[in-house]
Formats: C-alpha cells, structure tokens, sequence
C-alpha cells in the first residue's frame, strides 16, 4: 500500500506544478482549458475518508445545475489520506475494478457552480438494486420542461423523470429482462433527440442495435446487427449525437468507428481509428469524441476530418482516465465524467483561447 502514498504523493506534486503559471517549457496538458481543482466540493459532510466510485456520467444543465452520476462510494486505504483532489484512481486500481466494494448510495448528485452539493437524488436509490448504478444522464434540448433521462445498462432499462427527480414519468425495458425485441434492451448505453420528440437508444453493450422511438416511447423501428460492415457493430454501441439535419453519429466501439446514419438508419459514412466512448455535436454543429483509448478530446468536422485534439491520460487534476461522458454549459464550462479515476471534473475556458478550439455547448 506503499505504492499508493506515494503514487498520490507524486500526482499532487504534478498537479501543483501544471497548473502553475510558466513562461518557459512544461506542456499544455489540458488544452484551451483551466481545470478548476477541489470541484465538486466531497466528501459529503459525514462521508471522510470515503470518495466516489466510478462517475459515468455528467449533466450540465446549466452553470449553476450540474448532476452528476457516481456508483455509489469507496473508502480509501489507511495509507492514502484524504484531501482535496486525492481519488480513488490514485490507489493503484480503478474505480471501476473496486465497484463491487462501493457504498450502495448517493448516486445522483446535483451541483452548483461553487461546486457545492445542492441536492441528492437519494430516494432513487433503491431503484438500482441489482445493478452498478446508472449509466448515462439526458436532457433533450427541445424539451421545454426539462425531464432528465437516465440510462441503466445493468438493469436493461431507460427511465424519465421530472427535472427536479421528485418523479419517474417513464420506464422502458424490463428490469433485469434482457432482450432484443420491442420491448427490452440488452445493456442499453446512450440516447439522442429531435427537435419532434423522437428519440434514439443505443442498445448497446449486448445487442448490436439502434432503436427508434416517438416521443411518447412508442417503438419504431431498430437497426443494425453484429458486424463489421456498413451499419454493422461490433463489440459496444456505445453512445450517439444528433446534428441539427437529424444526421447521427454513433460510437462503435469495438470497430472503434465512428458510423453516420439519417434518422431512419441509412448508412451515409463511417470514420475510422477512434476509439469513441462519447460524442457531442455542439451549437456549431462541430462534433467532438472522447476517445477512451488515448485520453484526447477530438475535434471532427461533419465530415469527419479531424481538427483538433488535446488531452492526456492522468490522475493529477486535469489529467483524463477513460472519459465516458462530458457536458457544455451555456457559459462554455466544461465536465467530465471519468469512470476509472472515480471523478468529474470541471474546466473553465483559459483566457485568451481560440474559440475555434473550445467546446461550445448544444444548441438549445
């Protein structure tokens, strides 16, 4: 356990010094962006010595309302003391690996921009009994009254709840009933909207498909099937961006591809050598990736020329460990959500940057 102080004792000392203003050599380890260190404010009161599990995913409302997903807690080793920025990630495992040994609460987290906890969605937390904990978190930008949507792979279900999570207006799949008919999922993972209502599911980590359903939760259609052709996948089907013309683009994973779809699942192109764990189609319509294989943040035109990328792989503040979703408020902050370090982070725009190379939020 050794390895562990001073693993953390090591990272602290990097994450001193990169965000210390230089003049002369370092590197630009977090691109057009200043990470914000101690945010969110954790431990909750009570809770010492214990910090998040794997946070999968990220919401921001706005920069005043940001929720947050963590599968429960973890304690920390003797050796590691906690302290501002100390994580699990630093112990020597992922958080993922240990998320058998996690605290079964607090999973749904809402936060200011301060970074203090404002609310807990704790009377939800019976509902993720017989899984990890949720896995992704939606809103659909059209959607004047705001429903948060929550996607649990380990139950096979798709919940809707009101926006301040007082109710479930919604369930689709049937828990812990795997399938692949019109009713059930097989480890569901991702969700888009259009401007109509109708809304799309990545399904996802067992079936090879993309569902389609209006805006009521009626089934349409699905399509794809195990592959490695034109609208085929492979391995996970993680997440999926519409554009403002109801082009799709879905992260196939274990092709590691990006594929391109119109709104009825024709094929239109396919972007290789990237491994996709999320993807954000900005106000601009510019389309970024999370690639969970080298830790960068990427930049792709509509039509998939890669523009930019920063980002590396770190536990220090500002470092990046499997992004598995991220989110832009209207202010231009961004949030990540990092499973195996057991974080989210929030970054603000440096001063000065292109804005060329920042995300800019969805188009709401």
């Amino acid at each position: 356990m050794r390895y562990g102080r001073i693993l953390a004792a090591a990272w602290l000392a990097i994450a001193a010094f990169s965000v210390a203003a230089q003049e002369k050599g370092g590197e630009d380890l977090t691109g057009p962006y200043d990470v914000v260190q101690g945010w969110p404010r954790l431990p909750l009161p009570g809770h010492e010595g214990w910090v998040s599990g794997p946070t999968t995913a990220v919401l921001a409302e706005s920069a005043d309302r940001i929720i947050m997903v963590q599968r429960g807690e973890l304690k920390l080793p003797d050796t590691l003391k906690p302290g501002p920025g100390v994580i699990f990630g630093m112990t020597g495992r992922t958080a993922t690996s240990a998320v058998n040994e996690a605290r079964r609460e607090h999973y749904i987290l809402v936060v200011d921009r301060a970074g203090n906890i404002t609310d807990t969605w704790t009377q939800w937390d019976s509902l993720w009994d017989g899984s990890a904990g949720p896995h992704h978190l939606y809103m659909n930008p059209y959607d004047p009254e705001k429903h948060i949507w929550i996607v649990n792979d380990g139950l096979h279900q798709v919940f809707k709840f009101t926006n301040d999570g007082k109710k479930l207006v919604m369930t689709l799949g049937e828990r812990l009933v795997p399938g692949d008919d019109e009713k059930h999922f097989a480890r569901p993972a991702g969700m888009a909207f259009l401007p109509d209502g109708t809304f799309f599911v990545t399904d996802g980590y067992v079936n090879r498909r993309v569902v389609k359903f209006d805006k009521d939760g009626k089934f349409l259609m699905a399509w794809g099937r195990q592959g490695t052709g034109p609208g085929e996948f492979s391995g996970v089907v993680h997440t999926i961006a519409a554009d403002s013309s109801g082009r799709l683009y879905v992260a196939d994973r274990g092709t590691k591809r990006v594929q391109v779809f119109d709104s009825n699942g024709k094929f239109l192109d396919e972007w290789p050598n990237v491994d996709p764990w999320y993807i954000h189609v900005a106000g601009d319509q510019s389309v970024w990736v999370a690639d969970g294989g080298t830790n960068k943040i990427l930049k792709y035109d509509r039509g998939g020329r890669l523009q930019y990328s920063w980002g590396t792989y770190g536990q220090f503040p500002g470092g990046l460990w499997g992004t598995h979703q991220f989110s832009v408020d209207q202010e231009g902050n961004l949030y990540t959500a990092e499973p195996f370090n057991g974080r989210v982070e929030k970054f603000t725009p440096r001063k000065g940057a292109k804005r060329s190379q920042l995300i800019a939020p969805p188009k709401r």
